[in-house]
């Protein structure tokens, strides 16, 4: 095939304006489900590489521009406002300075520390977020952050309001992007875990060099680009409407949507946090290939979990 082909199979789907609901499903039948990963991020004059990333692609920036950012230390960063989404998820907005965007590498995300709570060795907790927020944003960098009842971060994370501060370290550098290095991908996600695949699809899809076709999960970017990029919404319960997939994400579902794996080093495929599809990660290791995808016949080389 000439085209990177890919689904994102989103159970829970997130929108701009955080609001959630149902889509009617498309009319139109296409087998270029596409997935077309860039290279965000490392933008301006003065640019910089993260450590151990330096194998991704860099692009130049719309404009000169420089990130507060610094992966050895955390900075605190001033929040803007909070938008609530629904009972338990919000967008978080942080400021930054004028000629300040975040200039994350795409793919990478950056640590929120909390220092309210305290680990088994007396230091602040604190997890990775992926911002949804381009990486060349300026003035703001955007989370969209669910809070979990046993999460001590998240919950910190939600007790805030505008004018407070968060302390952020990044980035984390994950799977490095290059452009056209592969024909088939496959983007997998389900609830938070749609926040590194759109960091990835947002990034791509502005790039003009982009001859790749697309699967969307976001209303808002398949209007911009309808002729790259098409949608699989899969609900959890749908009414009498509903002509989609629903339930589980399973093997004739990522069959039907996602290249094969006899692609070889052409396919890659990037499931999100569902450990069913591809097993666990092993704190930050990649962990061994488990779950559906092992048994459909792809290998650990072939998978990159987010």
């Amino acid at each position: 095939m000439s085209f990177i082909r890919a689904a994102t199979l989103a159970r829970s789907v997130a929108t701009s304006s955080c609001r959630r609901y149902s889509t009617e499903a498309s009319t139109k039948k296409s087998s270029n489900l596409g997935l077309y990963l860039g290279g965000a991020g490392l933008v301006g004059l003065g640019t910089y590489v993260y450590m151990g990333f330096g194998k991704g692609e860099a692009v130049t920036a719309k404009k000169d521009l420089k990130s507060p950012l610094d992966p050895s230390k955390f900075i605190d960063l001033k929040l803007k406002r909070v938008e609530p989404c629904n009972h338990n998820t919000s967008k978080f907005v942080l400021e930054l300075e004028k000629g300040e965007a975040s200039l994350l590498p795409v793919a990478s995300c950056v640590y929120i520390e909390t220092p309210d709570f305290k680990d088994d060795k007396g230091q602040s907790m604190y997890r990775p977020y992926t911002p949804i927020s381009a990486s060349d944003l300026e003035g703001e960098l955007i989370f969209i952050i669910k809070k979990y009842e046993t999460g001590k971060v998240s919950k910190h994370i939600h007790s805030l309001k505008a004018g407070d501060s968060l302390r952020i370290k990044g980035p984390l550098a994950k799977w490095p992007w290059k452009m056209n290095e592969l024909e088939e991908v496959g983007l997998i996600g389900g609830g938070s875990g749609i926040a590194p695949l759109y960091q990835v699809l947002q990034h791509a899809l502005a790039d003009k060099t982009n001859k790749t076709k697309f699967k969307l999960f976001f209303d808002a970017m398949k209007k911009k680009y309808p002729d790259t990029f098409d949608v699989v919404y899969v609900l959890d319960k749908g009414d009498a409407n509903w002509k989609g997939p629903t339930g589980f994400i399973g093997a004739d579902l990522i069959k039907q949507h996602i290249a094969p794996p006899s692609l070889g080093e052409k396919v890659k495929v990037l499931p999100g946090q569902v450990a069913s599809i591809a097993g666990k990660k092993n704190g930050r290791d990649q962990g061994e290939l488990n779950g559906i995808l092992k048994e459909l016949g792809y290998t650990g080389d072939q998978v990159y979990k987010f």
